[in-house]
């Protein structure tokens, strides 16, 4: 049986029912969803996404046999939880596939239907981290989904818990020959994100959440 008949994408920003895919990552994904109290638990999440969510925000989870083992999620620039700057650009905020589904291309198909679903962008950009602890939205898998690096800026956490060094890309995939290249606001970049609790650039992490910028250049 072709890989393709056991995969279904779905747009959990449409239905009630896939609710928690909205707030917790497909690897912290619990069966019991906590209903209205997620909203204070996550605040800044839910207030991300009920401003985002009708300008443009959307998120994808791959469910293969299933079991949901991927996702993506993508946003216009006005929409982003990156402060990213672009005209007619669609940032990525995440893309994520479980471990207990390598090696069936699920990442680069998660690729080819957010470019399928924004046709008539001038690309798509992203942040890669390099050089930093975590696992994930790494330079180095953004650069085999088909993304380059534009520009970047080594950094470190300001917080208690201060760790090394590491340095963040603004990574962009064009479609669309001599595309005016975005940018980042760099400013709004030191304060990290609040989009996100579980991402490595979130303002919360660290010992950073009374700071106003919780990155320093270095």
């Amino acid at each position: 049986m072709p890989i393709q008949s056991s995969v279904e994408i779905v747009d959990v920003t449409k239905d009630p029912k896939y609710e928690r895919f909205l707030y917790w990552c497909i690897f912290h994904t619990k069966k019991e969803f906590i209903g209205k109290s997620i909203h204070k638990t996550y605040k800044h999440r839910y207030e991300y996404l009920k401003t985002m969510i009708p300008k443009g925000f959307r998120k994808k989870v791959l469910f293969y046999k299933g079991d949901h083992v991927g996702m993506i999620e993508y946003a216009p620039v006005e929409a982003s939880g990156f402060p990213i700057i672009g005209e007619n650009v669609i940032v990525m905020n995440c893309i994520w596939v479980h471990k207990r589904a390598a090696g069936h291309h699920f990442g680069k198909l998660l690729i080819e239907h957010m470019m399928e679903d924004k046709k008539g962008t001038t690309g798509f950009a992203t942040l890669g981290c390099e050089g930093f602890h975590r696992v994930y939205v790494k330079k180095d898998d953004m650069e085999k989904l088909g993304f380059y690096s534009l520009k970047s800026m080594k950094v470190k956490h300001k917080g208690k818990k201060k760790g090394g060094c590491f340095t963040i890309h603004l990574m962009w995939m064009p479609v669309v020959k001599n595309a005016k290249l975005p940018t980042w606001n760099e400013s709004k970049l030191m304060e990290g994100l609040y989009f996100c609790e579980h991402h490595p650039l979130y303002h919360g992490k660290h010992g950073c959440a009374e700071l106003r910028f919780i990155l320093e250049k270095h």
